[in-house]
């Protein structure tokens, strides 16, 4: 049976991600959780207090996940893979919580603001681990690895946004085209056919 800072938690979630942090009361909150509102004091000194726990934890999960999920791996191109599967998954399976830790970070304390920030420049530096090792390998092409590191993650949180759990694709297969799509971006022979262009010699459609 959950505790009521769990309760407290876990109805915060859904009121964060349907309605956003500042439309929504302590007093809602307490009501939902049938409790006085007097009482979340009892387990959180204020709402920003909840937001911070939710981010941080969230943080603190997605990252373990990845390493986890990498631990033992040793081929880049595998490791990017298992790191956008990763990432995606996790966003997919989490909706509530990724989507609120990725669009609620103004309703923070400068302090709890900062905090989050160093969780994901934490997590942020191991895609750019990855992406440096592929570059310095040949698998992936040269470019500025923290401006790669960004546009592939930013790709990846929106899945959050658009993702219906009742949806026509299940979880792994939307990861899956992620993974792809990614993949062949970052490959040197992918981005010099790219930039190419067309085959002067292919029929034209």
């Amino acid at each position: 049976m959950p505790s009521m800072k769990d309760t407290i938690t876990t109805v915060a979630v859904d009121l964060f991600h349907r309605k956003g942090y500042f439309a929504t009361s302590i007093s809602e909150i307490a009501r939902q959780c049938g409790i006085q509102k007097a009482s979340i004091y009892y387990h959180y000194p204020s709402k920003e207090n909840i937001l911070f726990h939710i981010q941080q934890v969230t943080m603190e999960e997605l990252t373990a996940y990845l390493r986890a999920n990498l631990d033992g791996r040793t081929d880049i191109e595998e490791c990017m893979g298992v790191a956008v599967r990763s990432h995606v998954r996790f966003h997919l399976d989490r909706q509530k919580e990724t989507f609120i830790a990725n669009s609620e970070l103004r309703g923070l304390t400068p302090e709890h603001y900062l905090e989050i920030v160093r969780q994901r420049d934490e997590y942020e530096q191991i895609f750019q681990r990855i992406i440096r090792e592929g570059i310095a390998a040949g698998v992936f092409t040269a470019a500025d690895v923290k401006i790669l590191s960004y546009a592939i993650l930013t790709l990846c949180n929106g899945g959050a946004i658009w993702f219906k759990p009742r949806g026509r694709m299940p979880v792994d297969a939307i990861a899956e085209i992620y993974e792809n799509f990614v993949l062949r971006g970052l490959k040197v022979g992918d981005l010099a056919a790219a930039a190419a262009g067309p085959d002067p010699q292919a029929a034209p459609l």
